[in-house]
């Protein structure tokens, strides 16, 4: 694994909620830049960034990547839906001054965007979404990687307890070793994702990242698996009026296809993009400046 630095130039940040929690979030870039709001998948941290940031650099982003309750240094919100992390994310705009900002998230965070979207609609200047979780049917849930599916089993059973003990050896596992961890997680991955997760910049990403996510533990991660399964009313898709373009792709055993195009269809301002019907998860790592530049050309 390549011995960069992943947060070489990033500025740790903190805030105070109203209830007392601690939201944290990082800094990367120039200030007077172009704002970029980043929202992490699940379990995500603040400390998702990309080892090689030269595409952010070239194109003068100001990247402010978020952190949910529970995850990270970010205080639990025992219950919490999508609607509190989404208030979270405006006043991570009020602490940095920023009125409106382009807004990027992957996985677990689509419900978050899109909540963002709905709740705070004069904050966004346009949305991407990168493969992102939506309402799965039964027969989406079967043929998705084995976690999903046994997340989804255990919630769907009201079984939180076997919930926790998932997630709790899969935090073992991860901290141990992120790399052999998410190989085993990823049982039903095509080989286009395979081949990203041997990517050394991807992988010294990813263990600082989802190290940092688990180190205080599940909880974080236990609230956010019930909220994805439950708590789908807080995402009123009619009221997301934002610009928002959804990249996913036909492979990805991690957040269904059919399942994202039911829900894009709802959006009153989207835009479906699909990847190489041979991708799955991560088609997005390799197009990220095509993403961005999508992206930027919105709002």
């Amino acid at each position: 694994m390549t011995s960069v630095d992943v947060l070489d130039g990033v500025r740790e940040r903190r805030l105070e909620r109203p209830d007392g929690r601690t939201v944290a979030f990082t800094e990367w870039g120039d200030p007077s830049g172009t704002p970029l709001l980043r929202v992490p998948g699940t379990p995500g941290s603040r400390f998702n960034l990309r080892a090689d940031r030269a595409t952010w650099a070239a194109r003068n982003l100001w990247a402010i990547t978020t952190e949910r309750p529970g995850f990270g240094a970010s205080s639990r919100l025992a219950g919490r839906g999508f609607a509190e992390p989404a208030d979270d994310l405006a006043a991570v705009l009020d602490e940095v001054g920023v009125d409106r900002a382009h807004c990027i998230g992957g996985s677990g965070s689509a419900p978050h965007q899109l909540a963002f979207a709905a709740r705070h609609p004069d904050r966004v200047r346009a949305m991407t979404i990168l493969v992102g979780a939506a309402p799965v049917t039964e027969e989406e849930y079967a043929a998705l990687v084995g976690v999903n599916a046994e997340a989804h089993r255990l919630i769907a059973t009201d079984d939180l307890a076997g919930f926790r003990r998932l997630l709790e050896g899969l935090r073992v596992s991860i901290l141990a070793d992120p790399l052999a961890a998410f190989h085993q997680i990823m049982d039903k991955a095509p080989d286009a994702d395979r081949a990203v997760m041997t990517d050394p910049d991807w992988q010294a990403a990813f263990v600082v990242s989802a190290r940092e996510a688990v180190d205080q533990g599940v909880d974080g991660w236990y609230d956010e698996g019930i909220a994805i399964e439950r708590s789908w009313g807080d995402v009123e898709p009619a009221k997301v009026q934002t610009s928002v373009t959804w990249w996913h792709a036909a492979g990805d055993a991690n957040a269904s296809i059919t399942a994202a195009e039911r829900l894009v269809a709802q959006l009153p301002n989207a835009r479906f993009v699909r990847f190489g019907d041979d991708e799955g998860h991560f088609a997005h790592y390799h197009r990220e400046a095509e993403i961005l530049d999508e992206l930027l050309s919105r709002g």
